[in-house]
């Protein structure tokens, strides 16, 4: 008889150790193994518990439940805790155990659920990969209520190899989807380039990347963030097929503690549920796609220390394994975000030297025709003057040639500033001795101060050196005097252009169709283009002040 029993035993196992090799899906797997188990041991009932590292368990495969338990799709094995799983997550179920009278069942006849079969008992079997604790499984028979030290010991090892082919399955899907996710970080960076390319403004940047997120992985959330002046500021997010831009909305003091963990980690951190909903709100708890169990948050290295970025994804998984794939590609995809940003800013670059190429080329052309043709026209109006006024009586024409004298030697003045505008020349010694030198053409005396001392970029430079221009030009033609007061001033994180005289003001109340309207107008479209503003100041006994405030990027020490 011994030598049945045990022969019984072997055939039990080498047919479950067959069938957990017959499939790599999961589920399947599971409902079949606790099937033919169950036909080889004699037993009737069983169901098998996944508990993850926070105790929370799924009900993963059941094999003949009660109908008491089957009542509701199956609720009494999806809700409430019972005696096994207590003892599971206290971690004082090491082995299998001989006998534990249920409680869904006790339960069940107490509140009339329904026929229960005759059950009332059950083995408990751990589930475990090497120290690793990855569920319960427990099998039960009509009227049965002991299993002997045999029975037990043949479940426990059925679990060892359960528990084996979970992991072997586990270790699988990390790599299939580790997989296909950097096929799909391949396909992102193509597309990514390709958009590039063609995108003209950096801003424009954070959708395209959070569009290309939702097209190219399976995550049903991705938001970008920045840190600019020590703030967070939501650029983009997609979510449920639709990219949406920054909404302005500032970021409650915990999700603020939550990116800047991100960033301090200089890692991918794991985030949970309500985490991402801390962070994001709404924007995460009205989603309709899978119910977010975790998500993941890295940061993005930008080369500006105090303005990094963070891409934080939202995913319906929570294995460590898989989230750890997850994690390895979002750092990877990171390193695409920040050379498409240095790509733009290349590209941005070269624009910018294209147009100071043509304006250099115009500055050219307008010196060598137009400037040459006024000079021209003045020697030849003060020619013909001198010989009217050599007549007498004076003939009439001689006032005429006055005035077309005076009036190219004006064109003259105002082509030269033109050029010297389209061709800034003087900005190698300082923006302020450039500004000095030019209202020194213009017949101004400019007095100029500086506080602070720091390098600009070429773009902030030459902007405030064109604000600076038109103001000085609008000083000598409106204001009535003949001198004006500079003052730049530099702090961490901004830079202010004062351009200020003692004229008779009214730089508020010219018409917008004016021509010193208009340049007024474009002093300010200057200022923003460069994310800072411009205001003006303006009265007749005071005179007019104008300051321009331009953000400046991070300077390393």
């Amino acid at each position: 008889m011994p030598e049945e029993v045990g022969m019984q035993e072997m055939v039990t196992l080498k047919t479950i150790a067959e069938t957990l090799n017959t499939s790599n899906d999961l589920s399947l797997m599971l409902d079949t193994t606790v099937g033919k188990l169950l036909e080889l041991t004699g037993l009737t009932a069983g169901w098998l518990f996944l508990i993850d590292e926070r105790g929370e368990y799924t009900c993963v495969s059941d094999y003949n439940l009660p109908p008491a338990l089957m009542r509701h799709g199956k609720e009494p094995m999806r809700v409430g805790t019972c005696w096994c799983v207590n003892r599971f997550r206290d971690g004082r179920l090491q082995y299998a155990v001989n006998i534990i009278n249920c409680k869904r069942l006790e339960d069940a006849v107490e509140f009339q659920w329904g026929d229960t079969a005759d059950i009332t008992h059950h083995a408990t079997v751990p589930l475990r990969s090497g120290e690793r604790m990855l569920g319960l499984l427990n099998v039960a028979a009509p009227g049965k209520e002991h299993f002997s030290d045999n029975e037990l010991a043949l479940l426990q090892a059925v679990a060892y190899q359960i528990g084996s082919a979970m992991e072997r399955m586990r270790l699988y899907r990390a790599e299939q989807r580790r997989a296909d996710l950097y096929a799909h970080l391949g396909e992102f960076g193509s597309s990514l380039s390709l958009r590039v390319n063609e995108c003209t403004e950096a801003e424009a940047l954070p959708g395209t990347v959070a569009g290309l997120l939702g097209k190219h992985f399976d995550w049903p959330f991705a938001a970008l963030v920045q840190q600019m002046q020590g703030s967070f500021h939501l650029q983009a997010v997609y979510v449920e097929g639709k990219v949406w831009l920054d909404s302005g909305a500032p970021f409650s003091t915990e999700g603020i503690h939550l990116l800047k963990r991100v960033v301090e980690h200089h890692r991918a951190v794991t985030l949970s549920a309500d985490e991402l909903i801390e962070m994001f709100g709404q924007c995460v708890a009205d989603t309709k796609c899978s119910e977010l169990s975790s998500g993941i948050g890295v940061p993005i290295p930008y080369h500006t220390p105090n303005e990094p970025g963070v891409l934080v994804i939202a995913t319906g998984m929570c294995s460590p394994n898989l989230l750890r794939a997850d994690s390895e590609v979002l750092e990877a995809l990171t390193e695409h975000i920040v050379a498409a940003r240095e790509s733009l800013k290349l590209a941005d670059h070269r624009r910018e030297l294209a147009r100071l190429e043509e304006r250099n080329r115009l500055a050219r052309d307008l010196h060598d025709s137009v400037n040459q043709i006024l000079f021209s026209l003045s020697l030849t109006a003060r020619g013909a003057e001198s010989m009217f006024l050599g007549t007498e009586p004076l003939h009439p024409a001689a006032d005429v040639m006055k005035d077309i004298r005076a009036l190219s030697q004006e064109a003259l003045k105002e082509m030269r500033a033109l050029i010297m505008q389209l061709r800034p020349a003087g900005l190698e010694g300082g923006l302020l001795s450039a500004l000095q030198e030019y209202g020194t053409k213009q017949g101004l005396q400019v007095i100029a101060d500086r506080k602070g001392l720091r390098s600009i970029p070429r773009s902030v430079e030459e902007g405030l050196w064109r604000i600076g221009q038109e103001a000085l030009n609008n000083i000598r033609k409106h204001a009535g005097v003949n001198s004006a007061n500079l003052l730049l001033e530099f702090n961490e994180h901004e830079a202010m252009l004062t351009i200020s005289d003692r004229g008779k003001g009214g730089a508020k109340r010219r018409k917008p169709a004016s021509e010193s309207s208009l340049g007024l107008s474009i002093m300010r479209e200057r200022a923003q283009s460069l994310g800072g503003k411009l205001d003006i100041w303006s009265s007749s006994r005071k005179g007019t002040t104008i300051i321009a405030v331009i953000p400046l990027p991070f300077e390393s020490e």
